[in-house]
C-alpha cells in the first residue's frame, strides 16, 4: 500500500485510492471535526479538484463521504488549491482537495483543511487513528448529488491579488503563461492581463503533465529556453498542477529556484523574518535583506509551525517559502495604502505577482534582480521507484556512521557539518552542500545541491543522484 501522509496531504497510487480508501479517508477527517466540536450537523464541507483524469470520481467519494456524516458537500469544481483555501477560510468551514499536485497521473491524494487552514501532524496522526477503526466502511452505489458553487472561490481569489496590486502596475512586461494542465491555466493569464502585462499562452496541454517545482523535467527545461529564443519575454511563469507552487523563468529561459523566487517575493512585500525549510539556499543568512531566517523540516506544516512561532516571539511581517517556490503568507501586508490578508498555505499566485512586480517597478531583468541575493547555484533531483524503507537504510547510515559518511565525502575534502532535522543535508570541507532526504508524497530519493558556479552544481548533482543510486542498490 501506497497511501501514507507526506509533507502536504495524503498520496499514493490512483488504484489504491479510489473507492473505498478515498471514502474512509475522508469519513475519518470530518470525523475528526466533529469529535472535536468543530461541525455540527448540515455543516458545509467546501470539495475542489486538479484536472487528473481521476480526480473527479475522487471527488465523488469525497462528496459521499461528507454527505454521510451529516454534512453538506459543495462542489466547487476544478480550482487551485489556495483559491479553495482562501474561500474556505472565509467562510469559516472545512475542504478538501482533490489532488496530487506534481506528481504522476497515476497517483493522487487528498488535500485537507480545517475551517482555520491546513490541517497539521498532530491532525494526520489522529485521522490515521479514526481510519484505521474505519476499514470495513463501504461507500454507497449511488453517487451523492452536492451543491455546486460555481467560479465563485476562484474570482475572490483573483480579487484578491487585483485588490492588491495597483491596476496596470505590470504595463510594460510581457510574460508566457506556460499552461500545460495546472488548474490555474486560465486565472492566470485573467490576473496578469488585468494589471496590464501583455500575456502569451503556451503549452497548453489536453492531458496531465507532472510539473514539479523541484525537478523539472528536461522536455520542460527545454521548453522555456525554446520559447525564450523564439520570442521577447520578461519572464516566462506556470505553476504545478494544483497551482500551489509557481514556476518562473526569466527572459532567456532560465528556471529560477523556488527559494530564490520566494526570497524576492519577501523582499518585495519588506519581510522582517522569513520561514524556510532547511533545503533552502544557504545564502539566505548571508544576503542581508531579512532581519531573520528561521528553518524548519520541509513541508508546509512545519513552515506554517515555524511562522506562529516568529510572530509569538515578536516578527510583525512574516513570509513563509519552501524550496519548490510555495510561498505561505504568514501575517497581513499593507503596501502602498493596500493591504493583502494573511493565507498560510502555500500559493503560486502571490510570487509569480511579487516577482514580475519587481521586475516592472526597478526596470532591471529578473536575471539581475536574481543575483542581489548571491545565492549559491543550486540544483536538485530525484531518484525514483526507490521505497521508502531503502531510503530510509541509506539516510541513517550516512548520518550515523561518521566513517562511512566521511569515506564518500573524501572526494569533497571530507564532511565539514551533518545537519539530520529533515534527512542528511552534509556541508563538505570544499563548502559544497549536498542534502539527501526521503520524499513525503512518493517513492523517491530527493537531492539538492549547492556550489558556487551552476556547471559544478550540475555536476554535484549528478555525482549526488549516483552516488545515492548505488548505495541504495548495494543495500
Amino acid at each position: 500500500m501506497t497511501l501514507k501522509f507526506g509533507t502536504s496531504g495524503l498520496r499514493g497510487l490512483v488504484s489504491e485510492l479510489r473507492g473505498p480508501p478515498a471514502f474512509i479517508y475522508t469519513a475519518a477527517f470530518v470525523r475528526m471535526l466533529q469529535d472535536r466540536g468543530s461541525l455540527k450537523e448540515g455543516s458545509k464541507v467546501y470539495v475542489g479538484r486538479d484536472l487528473r483524469a481521476s480526480s473527479p470520481e475522487i471527488a465523488q467519494l469525497v462528496h459521499a463521504a461528507v454527505a454521510g456524516a451529516g454534512l453538506a458537500p459543495v462542489d466547487c469544481g476544478a480550482l487551485p488549491t489556495p483559491a479553495l483555501a482562501l474561500y474556505a477560510n472565509s467562510e469559516n468551514a472545512p475542504a478538501i482537495m482533490v489532488t496530487g499536485s506534481h506528481i504522476p497521473e497515476d497517483r493522487n491524494g487528498l488535500k485537507f483543511y480545517r475551517a482555520d487552514g491546513e490541517i497539521d501532524k498532530r491532525d494526520e496522526g489522529d485521522i490515521v487513528e479514526i481510519h484505521a477503526g474505519m476499514k470495513d466502511t463501504v461507500p454507497p452505489r449511488s453517487p451523492v448529488e452536492p451543491a455546486r458553487l460555481g467560479a465563485e472561490p476562484s474570482r475572490r481569489y483573483a480579487d484578491r491579488f487585483l485588490g492588491f496590486f495597483e491596476k496596470g502596475s505590470l504595463s510594460g512586461l510581457r510574460v508566457g503563461v506556460y499552461q500545460h494542465s495546472s488548474v490555474a491555466r486560465d486565472i492566470i493569464v485573467d490576473i496578469l492581463r488585468g494589471l496590464g502585462a501583455e500575456t502569451i499562452p503556451l503549452g497548453r496541454a489536453d492531458h496531465f503533465i507532472p510539473v514539479d517545482t523541484e525537478a523539472l523535467r528536461p522536455e520542460d527545461v527545454a521548453l522555456l529556453k525554446d520559447w525564450a529564443a523564439a520570442e521577447r519575454f520578461d519572464a516566462i511563469v506556470s505553476t504545478d498542477g494544483d497551482s500551489d507552487r509557481p514556476l518562473v523563468a526569466d527572459n532567456s529561459g532560465i528556471f529560477v529556484r523556488g527559494d530564490l523566487v520566494g526570497a524576492i517575493t519577501a523582499r518585495f512585500l519588506g519581510a522582517d523574518c522569513v520561514v524556510t525549510p532547511v533545503s533552502s539556499n544557504s545564502a539566505l543568512e548571508r544576503c542581508g535583506y531579512f532581519a531573520r531566517v528561521l528553518r524548519t523540516r520541509v513541508g508546509s506544516p512545519y513552515v506554517i509551525e515555524g511562522i506562529g512561532t516568529a510572530l509569538a516571539e515578536g516578527a510583525r511581517r512574516v513570509v513563509g517559502f519552501e524550496a519548490n517556490g510555495g510561498v505561505l503568507l504568514g501575517s497581513t501586508v499593507e503596501k502602498d495604502g493596500r493591504s493583502l490578508a494573511a493565507l498560510r498555505t502555500r500559493d503560486s499566485l502571490l510570487p509569480i505577482l511579487c516577482v514580475l512586480s519587481a521586475i516592472a517597478t526597478t526596470g532591471r531583468p529578473l536575471a539581475r534582480i536574481a543575483a542581489d541575493f548571491r545565492f549559491l547555484a543550486g540544483a536538485s533531483g530525484r531518484l525514483e521507484g526507490v521505497p521508502s524503507e531503502n531510503s530510509a537504510s541509506f539516510l541513517g547510515k550516512l548520518a550515523t556512521d561518521a566513517a562511512y559518511a566521511g569515506k564518500i565525502f573524501a572526494v569533497l575534502g571530507g564532511v565539514a557539518n551533518i545537519d539530520n532535522r529533515d534527512g542528511v543535508r552534509i556541508t563538505a570541507r570544499n563548502a559544497e552542500v549536498v542534502h539527501f532526504r526521503a520524499s513525503g508524497n512518493a517513492p523517491e530519493l530527493r537531492c539538492y545541491v549547492e556550489a558556487e558556479a551552476q556547471s559544478r552544481a550540475d555536476e554535484l548533482l549528478e555525482w549526488g543522484l549516483a552516488l545515492g543510486r548505488a548505495q541504495i542498490l548495494e543495500s
